[in-house]
């Protein structure tokens, strides 16, 4: 099973894969985060700043799910947002292509809500500077990110994370994951 948790920046995917973590025994986390960064630094830039725009990284994103998945057979739990309709079709549909069962939740919450968290957040405790660079960036994909709700593959979930805490959000994901 892979559980792919998605939603705005500061919606609370990392909090509540770290709940999943701790209830689903045998898990794995997986960050595609790490091979965005690993992609930046073999191929030249995308135009748009954006790794999730480099074919590399969702092949490469693609690729070692799959490899994980064939080596440790366990649950892995993916935090990441990935909103692009394209992109989502190629990686969540590449899974379900190679026999993966995939349960992709969307974290919704108000925008009001997600403004006021992100703006709160410590992202960089040694570097105020980037701290505040990453905070402006994350602010300015709001709007993106939140209609893209409406682009979500049929089958998502939604949860809202703006409303439910996440020990319950995190027995509603283990109920769907394990039911």
């Amino acid at each position: 099973m892979i559980i792919w948790i998605n939603g705005s920046f500061g919606a609370g995917k990392t909090t509540l894969s770290e709940r999943l973590r701790s209830l689903l025994p045998d898990s794995m986390l997986f960050d595609p985060e790490e091979l965005g960064y690993a992609a930046c630094a073999l191929v030249p830039p995308a135009p748009s700043g954006d790794f999730q725009d480099l074919p590399l990284w969702r092949s490469l994103t693609l690729h070692a799910i799959l490899e994980v998945r064939r080596l440790y057979h366990a649950t892995l739990i993916i935090p990441m947002t990935l909103v692009n309709p394209a992109y989502l079709t190629e990686i969540l549909g590449g899974l379900a292509g190679h026999g993966e069962q995939v349960a992709h939740i969307y974290l919704d919450l108000d925008e009001e809500v997600l403004r006021d968290r992100i703006t709160a957040q410590v992202l960089d405790q040694n570097n105020p500077g980037n701290d505040e660079k990453v905070r402006q960036w994350r602010l300015a994909q709001v709007d993106r990110c939140l209609a893209a709700k409406n682009l979500m593959p049929a089958g998502t979930t939604f949860l809202n994370s703006g409303t439910t805490d996440p020990d319950s959000l995190a027995a509603q994901v283990c109920a769907l994951a394990t039911g």
